[in-house]
């Protein structure tokens, strides 16, 4: 047990079991199974989840297993994306909605892993100062979900082509438009659920991270500089 575990009165374990490298990759993805699980027993005691839904997001979550077993096998595909990204000092990672928090924690393995300089924005805000970073040494990496808003995302990107931005996208399937604009695309193998999207595009941005780092021949389980576990303030 950490001293963390010791002092806290109330514990959520993700039981995700021992992870050898300091970047959480498993770790990561079992936290946001079980703040989604959480979010479902809040939303229940607050009444604000019926029966059914309730019934229909369990039955989704049970979906999970075999949803990132089919994001793995996108493996050698997100091989072939590493290969363009390691030629890149600078990588801008994007999304909108709650994929953004994913669009974070791709850069943030990007960098921890590859020492690839990488940062994230939201895809809507590129005009309120991001978008002055956009040229050709800049590669971008959206992430383009099927919602309500791909529409909004669409000309987001559109913006960073016309500036010479380098794109790079995952995708879900049918949204070939922007794909065929893009100088590398993964598409998704299947349409998420949208309570599981996020956790979806998690895996492939993880591979991603991992292969540049092989190629740039880092320690992928122990990158410079950082340590597991942290004990200073």
């Amino acid at each position: 047990e950490s001293a963390m575990m010791r002092e806290s009165p109330l514990r959520l374990l993700t039981r995700a079991g021992p992870e050898i490298g300091v970047a959480s990759t498993k770790a990561f993805v079992t936290q946001l199974t079980v703040l989604l699980l959480l979010s479902l027993i809040l939303a229940k005691t607050k009444n604000r989840l019926g029966q059914d839904a309730e019934r229909q997001a369990v039955q989704t979550l049970h979906h999970l297993p075999h949803l990132i077993e089919r994001m793995l096998m996108l493996d050698a595909e997100v091989a072939s994306m590493a290969e363009l990204l390691t030629a890149y000092d600078h990588a801008l990672f994007i999304a909108r909605g709650d994929h953004y928090p994913i669009a974070l924690e791709g850069a943030l393995k990007l960098k921890e892993i590859s020492y690839i300089h990488a940062e994230s924005c939201p895809a809507g805000e590129l005009k309120h100062g991001p978008l002055a970073l956009i040229d050709s040494r800049m590669a971008v990496v959206a992430l383009q979900p099927s919602n309500d808003i791909t529409s909004k995302l669409h000309s987001n990107l559109e913006v960073i082509r016309a500036r010479g931005g380098h794109l790079y996208l995952f995708s879900d399937p049918g949204l070939g438009v922007q794909a065929a604009k893009a100088r590398k695309t993964v598409t998704l193998p299947e349409t998420p659920p949208a309570l599981l999207s996020p956790i979806a595009y998690t895996v492939p941005l993880q591979l991603l991270a991992y292969h540049v780092a092989i190629l740039r021949g880092a320690d992928v389980d122990q990158p410079r500089n950082l340590a597991k576990s942290v004990t200073v303030e």
